[in-house]
């Protein structure tokens, strides 16, 4: 667990998520699916048992691969940064990444920094070789910030989401450690 400060001078927590929070991460996924369209679920969209997403977070969290990380003003859940890594032998080098943030948060820097504490976490588990993500075309601003933390473009999905009745790419980046 460590503090940061925002360019807005909040102060925010970041830790590990543990099943004591599964809760709140089901609500914070449900309503911030409704506030942008980058993401791959829409407003109470992201339907999980409480039970079910317990022993999620508790399995996650013993595996050496992966990790959920959470920041939070005060108990409130601003953000939720994942990596998450298949346990099969052949595929459990690659990490593949999601972070989600409140739109009131955006733009004030929390996503370098989970972005930042995300990779570091990844080159000292002694397992990830590669981290992946995938984000929206039109994502700009999130592709702009992974590619200067060193994440290069490795394909292009065309017309993988349907928002609105408008279709979409997805751009799939990778990151070798």
């Amino acid at each position: 667990m460590h503090n940061v400060i925002l360019k807005n001078n909040i102060e925010v927590t970041i830790r590990e998520a543990t099943k004591e929070d599964a809760q709140n991460m089901i609500d914070f996924y449900n309503i911030v699916g409704g506030e942008t369209d980058f993401l791959s679920f829409g407003v109470n969209e992201f339907k999980r048992e409480l039970q079910e997403y317990e022993e999620y977070i508790t399995s996650t969290s013993k595996e050496p691969n992966s990790i959920m990380l959470l920041a939070l003003i005060d108990s409130e859940i601003i953000s939720i940064a994942t990596i998450n890594s298949s346990q099969k032998e052949r595929t459990k080098h690659v990490g593949t990444l999601g972070i989600v943030i409140s739109k009131t948060y955006t733009g004030l820097g929390l996503g370098k920094i989970l972005m930042n504490d995300l990779i570091d976490w990844a080159k000292q588990n002694g397992v990830t070789k590669k981290v992946s993500l995938v984000t929206n075309e039109s994502n700009t601003i999130a592709v702009e910030l992974y590619k200067k933390l060193g994440f290069e473009v490795e394909g292009l999905l065309k017309k993988d989401n349907c928002i609105r009745g408008a279709y979409s790419n997805t751009v799939m980046m990778g990151l070798i450690l």
